[in-house]
Parts: structure tokens; sequence; C-alpha cells
């Protein structure tokens, strides 16, 4: 067994140069062999080379750790049309098993991480300590253990050497991505590079993230549907972050349960990803199924906030007004704010129509006042409709220069939507959403029960 992460650019680039190059010939023998066929015959051969360059591209991402396994645990969330429909489900599956990828690296390995970045023993941290982990992210293991004071906790420890090893694949990013542009654009979208890069490097920061979770533990602490187990500072350090353990049911199982339960996680997982944004200002990046457990008391356990992001509310009021100005089909309005705030260019010659159709068709699941099942072609079709290139309509809008601070909500946005898609969840989502857009009541009985709280916890301030 490799205990140790390929750290080199060399080393890391070599897999990818390797699947770029056999990529780049398949590009040109399908150019050639396109030549004098029939339509029927070119949309096979077609078909035959998104299914050998998604399947490779699976195979690449699987072999690496850290950033370019980051794409891999998006696209799982997601069904980008990546691949024809017959065989959507297939590389879903294949998708998925990056997310929740089995251990690569040993527990002596790992052992050492803990010790020397803590400076102790595990004896003198953990009174017990489970050496078969039991969950891999895209830069570290996660084990069971429990602490001297009783409380069983998530440890969750960096594999050896991924700081490096991520930087070197920030560099070998770009050229993994250019090959695969022709066939799989969605995935070589320079933006796509760009957000990954960004947000890397505060993944890695593991004391943040232990302060971060701590801070939403004590804001959710005694919610009636939501759940943030707290961090263990005193047990954490820059490579390892000690959680309490929250033990519930993984998506997976809750994909199965009756479509009346689902909904319920599902207006959960809206309200936690998408309400906090606009009721805090702050809200967590990386919505996925493996961040998401089902309690046997009913409520649901967020986990990993190494992506997490605060917003200036400047900015996000600007959001409700957009939201606003769209749901109440006032195009001219919502042109004027975009142009105002910089989104889009007067002069680019995106009509006022263009752009109310272009929100609608990127985010009307809760700007619709109707029920609304998200299925994974919905949620693909919105996030393609928004970022492919190869799809005609609204080709101005997709120019935006969407200021940076917006980028990290759309991400959250688009992934959350991806995760409802995954669970078949249905709602009247914009009847949820007016109580932070419109400071409406609550309409549901999980909205009555958070303004419950949410007034109980004000007045205990």
């Amino acid at each position: 067994m490799n205990d140790r992460v390929p750290t080199s650019r060399v080393a890391r680039g070599s897999k990818i140069g390797k699947a770029a190059a056999g990529q780049a010939l398949r590009n040109a023998g399908t150019r050639a062999s396109m030549l004098g066929r029939s339509d029927e015959a070119k949309a096979r051969i077609s078909e035959k080379a998104v299914l050998q360059a998604a399947d490779q591209l699976v195979t690449v991402l699987g072999s690496m750790k850290g950033a370019a396994m980051k794409i891999g645990q998006m696209l799982s969330v997601i069904d980008l049309d990546l691949v024809p429909e017959s065989h959507r489900e297939h590389f879903q599956r294949k998708l998925a098993v990056l997310r929740d990828q089995a251990p690569k690296v040993s527990f002596d390995a790992m052992r050492k991480i803990i010790e020397d970045d803590l400076a102790r023993s595990i004896s003198d941290v953990f009174a017990e300590f489970d050496e078969v982990p039991i969950a891999a992210a895209s830069i570290g293991q996660v084990y069971r253990a429990r602490l001297h004071d009783g409380r069983r906790v998530a440890v969750k420890v960096q594999y050896p050497g991924i700081d490096i090893a991520i930087r070197a694949d920030m560099k070998n990013l770009a050229m993994f991505l250019k090959f695969w542009r022709s066939t799989i654009p969605t995935v070589a979208a320079p933006e796509l590079a760009r957000e990954i890069k960004l947000n890397m490097e505060s993944e890695l920061d593991y004391e943040r993230e232990a302060r971060t979770q701590h801070k939403l533990a004590q804001l959710f602490a005694g919610h009636p549907f939501i759940a943030v187990p707290d961090s263990v500072p005193a047990a954490s350090g820059r490579r390892v972050v000690v959680t309490e353990l929250f033990d519930g049911q993984p998506f997976d199982a809750i994909r199965a349960l009756p479509q009346q339960d689902r909904d319920r996680v599902g207006e959960i997982i809206y309200r936690f990803y998408i309400g906090s944004m606009f009721s805090y200002s702050e809200f967590c990046g990386d919505p996925h199924p493996g961040n998401i457990l089902l309690g046997s008391d009913g409520k649901v356990g967020f986990i990993d906030f190494g992506l997490y992001n605060k917003m200036d509310p400047v900015h996000v009021d600007f959001e409700k007004q957009c939201l606003r100005a769209a749901s109440e089909n006032r195009s001219q309005d919502l042109f004027d704010l975009m142009v105002r705030r910089g989104v889009i260019n007067a002069d680019a010659g995106v009509s006022i129509d263009e752009c109310l159709d272009y929100v609608y068709g990127a985010a009307g699941w809760h700007l619709n006042d109707e029920s609304i099942e998200i299925t994974p072609a919905m949620a693909s079709g919105s996030m393609l409709l928004a970022i492919d290139p190869r799809i005609s309509e609204f080709s101005g809008m997709r120019h935006q220069n969407l200021p940076p601070e917006h980028i990290f909500s759309r991400r959250a946005e688009f992934l959350t939507f991806g995760v409802l898609g995954q669970l078949g969840a249905t709602n009247n989502w914009h009847r949820i959403a007016r109580e932070w857009v419109y400071d409406d009541p609550p309409q549901t009985t999980l909205g009555t029960a958070h303004a419950e709280w949410e007034s109980s916890r004000i007045f205990d301030e």
C-alpha cells in the first residue's frame, strides 16, 4: 500500500498526461470517422466517444485526491448530461464512488499525522480509537473515536502530503480539463477550475473549519430539525479536526424512504443550505449527499464545513432584489439591477426578456409559485443552461461578469438543487423562499417550527 499521496507535479501530471494524450487521439479519430457517415452512424460514434471520455474521466479523477477528485464529487451530485441518457445511471454510480471512495492510506501513516499534529499520543487524546475509517473525503479520512470524557467523536485526518499534492493539482488542472473540452465542455469550463482553485486552500485549513463548525453548532443549538455536531478544538489541529459524532442514516438510505419523508428532508436541506444565506448572510458551499445524515430523532445532521462563506449583507440584499424582480416578472427592473451591479454589460446585446428567461431557466424551481418535484434531469438542465457552451440559448447571458462574491452562492444553489434532484423531493419551494425573500410568515409545519425556535433564540439573547 502506498501511504503517501503523490505530490510532485510530474508524478501527478503523468496520469493526466496519459489520459489527455489518449483523449486527444480519440477526438481526432472521432472527427475523422465522422466523414461520409449517416446521421445515425455519427450519433453512435459520438455516443461512444463521450462514453469513453466519461469513463476515463472517472478513472483519472479516482486515481487522484484533492482538486481533481473534487470535480468528481461535484459531478456526482448533478447529472450533468455528460453521457447519453441510456448510460447516465451507470455513469452516475461510477461518479458516486468518488464521493465516498474507499480509504487508500494505512492507519499507521494516519496515526503519525494525528500524533505529530496534536503533539500527543493517540491514547493521551482518545480513550478509544477505531482504526478502520468510516469515510474518505477528498483530502482526508474520517474515523470513529471516544474522548476520555466519554463523548463519541468523528476524527477527520488529512492524507500525508495532500497539501503539496493539491498545489500540484492546481498547476495541472488547466491541462487536465482542456483535453475534455470538445467532448464534455461543462467539465472543462474555466470557471469551474477557477472556483476549485479558490476554495481548495480553504478546505486544507482544518483549524478554520473547526472554528466554523463550533460557531454553527452554537447557532443551531436546540433547533427542532437541524443538527450541526460541535467541534472539539482542544483535540483538533492544523491537519486533524475532531467533532462530536452524529450517528445517522446516510443519503442512500434517505433516498429509499417514502416520498413524504423525502419531501420533509428535502425541505430541511433547502432551508439549511439556501435559507442560511438569506437569513444569516453565511452558508456552506459544499452541499452534497456525503455531508447529510438523518438522525433517529428525525433531525437532519450536516457535517463538513471546509467550504464556508460569509457574504456582505449588501450582496445578499442584491440577490433578494433579483429574486423578487424575477418572481414578479419585472424584467426591466431585473435587467437594471444586473447592469448596475456589473453582472451584465448594457451594451452586450442582452435583451430584458432574455435576462428574465435566463434567470427562470436557471432558478425557476424556487421562483414559480407551484409545487415542483425536482428530478436529476431538471437539476442538470438548469445548470447546463447556465454554463454549457454547447447550448445556443442565452449565449449573451452566459458571458455575464458574475462578481466573485456571488459565484460561491451560485455554486451552493446549483449543488443544493442537485442534491434535491437526487432525493426526488417535492415542495412549493417558492412559498418557503418567501420567508426570507419577502419576510412572509411560514406556510409549512417546518417553517413554523423554525420561526418559533428563531423567536426563542432571539429572546434568550
